[in-house]
Parts: C-alpha cells; structure tokens; sequence
C-alpha cells in the first residue's frame, strides 16, 4: 500500500467574522500518496485556499489535525512550498537573486547557489532573462520564476493556489504543460488550487470537488485519462460536463445563500 505524503484528518476551520462565526473547513479527510498530483476545485467560497493554507501551515485548522511527511503540521516549514497567485517576487532583486533568496537564507554556499540556480533557469528556459527585474518581465514569465524559487528549495510538496489564474489562455496552457514536465521529472507532491474544471482534468491524477461553504469533500475522483490529456476528446468532455454539473450544484448553493443573508439584512 502507498503511504500517504500528506494526511488530513477530521480538519474543520471556523474564522470570527464580527459577532458571527464562520465555518469554512468541516470534517475534511484525505490522503494524498507520494508523487501524487491533486486538484482542489470548486466555487469561490469552498474553502480550497483555506484547506491549502491549512496544509502550508500559515492558518493551522481549529479541530483535526494535518501531517506532511509524518511530521504534525503546526507552522510553515522547508518541505511545503508554496506558489501563489501573486508571484510575490522582490522587485529589487533580479531573476537569479529571486530564485536563490532561500538558499542563502539557508546557508548554502555561493557556488552551490549559483549552480542550483543555474540549473534551474535553464529547467524553466529563464537562462536569458536571470538579470532582468521582476517588473521587466510578462506574467507568464514571473510566474515561471515564483515556480523556480520554490523549486529551489527541492521542497517535496508543492503548494500552488491558483497560480495561473491571471494569465492569458496561451501563457496559461504553456505553462501547464512546464509543470507537467516539472512533475513529471522531479515527482513531487502537488495540491492545486482552481477554479477551472478543464485546466483540472488537464493536470491531475485526482480531483477533489470542494461543496460551497462550510467546506468539505463532495466528490473524490480519480482522473484516468491517458497523458498527455486532449481537451477536444471524448472522455474529457464527458469527464468535465461531469465536473460541472457538481460545481453548478455548489454555485447555486452558494446564490441561494447570498439571496437569503440579504433578505435577513
């Protein structure tokens, strides 16, 4: 049996929202194997960043509990890495300083850093672009470097919340196909964050359908479509209307809700 990289168990995460409580997470429970690629999907309003930041350590869950590694997660650590939507790149620092911040930070040598580097703005085809500045470069670009920092660290879980979220469809889609081949090669550990039910049959091996507030578990779904993935197939078109249907169910929840709070205002 594969042992499981990352175990959440019986999480639930209520946030104090003024006189109110707010429970986003309730009773969510998975375990997600080593090397494996997962999908978090569902409405805005589901809790998947709230599950994902759970799992980073940056907002730990008020009931259960989550281990990475066998470790009990209780804070922000090397072996989660972290991308996010935003790039959060150092403005002042150019490509290569960018993506080796961590490792001075850790106390690697500066041959080794600069090796690491290397290799991987070749890996990520940023060999050119490594003494430009973050406000030089597309979206596409700095998020190809936020990717790299990260990877930097040879964390073995990655972490990504919605990190191609703003970019154009063609950036997007080349982008994708990079961090396949990333994963593919390196065999991490990744929780993707979407909202995009085609960009998550495209990436990974499992969906989690998120329900609309509070958050859990509606459907667990093993995507066995052969890679690399055709959006104009049969299966995958079968597989999204399927997708969609759930999230269409979770959506109207969530106007449902938002119709009733305001006839209660």
């Amino acid at each position: 049996m594969t042992s499981s990289h990352i175990d959440v168990e019986n999480v639930s995460k209520i946030f104090n929202a003024g006189e109110r409580e707010v429970t986003a997470l309730r009773d969510i429970n998975l375990h997600i194997p080593d090397g494996q690629f997962v999908c978090l999907l569902g409405p805005s309003g589901c809790g998947k960043s709230t599950l994902l930041n759970a799992i980073a350590g940056f907002s730990l869950p008020s009931t259960g509990k989550i281990e990475a590694n066998g470790k009990l997660v209780t804070a922000p650590g090397p072996d989660r890495g972290m991308v996010f939507q935003e790039y959060a790149l150092f403005p002042w620092m150019t490509v290569e300083k960018n993506i080796g911040f961590g490792l001075g930070i850790k106390g690697m040598a500066p041959a080794e850093i600069d090796k690491r580097v290397g290799a991987l703005l070749d890996m990520l085809s940023l060999s050119d672009f490594r003494h430009r500045f973050p406000k030089d470069l597309s979206g596409g670009m700095r998020q190809r470097v936020a990717i790299a920092r990260v990877l930097a660290l040879d964390s073995p879980i990655m972490l990504m919340d919605e990190p191609f979220g703003a970019l154009d469809a063609l950036t997007r889609r080349n982008l994708q196909d990079e961090l396949l081949r990333i994963w593919a090669e390196l065999k991490k550990t990744i929780v993707f964050v979407t909202h995009s039910i085609e960009e998550a049959i495209y990436l990974a091996d499992r969906i989690i359908v998120m329900t609309y507030r509070p958050g859990t578990v509606k459907r667990d779904i093993i995507v066995e479509l052969p890679r690399m993935r055709d959006p104009s197939a049969a299966a995958f078109n079968e597989l999204k209307r399927e997708l969609g249907a759930l999230v269409m169910e979770e959506q109207q929840r969530h106007h449902n809700d938002e119709i009733r709070m305001a006839a209660v205002d």
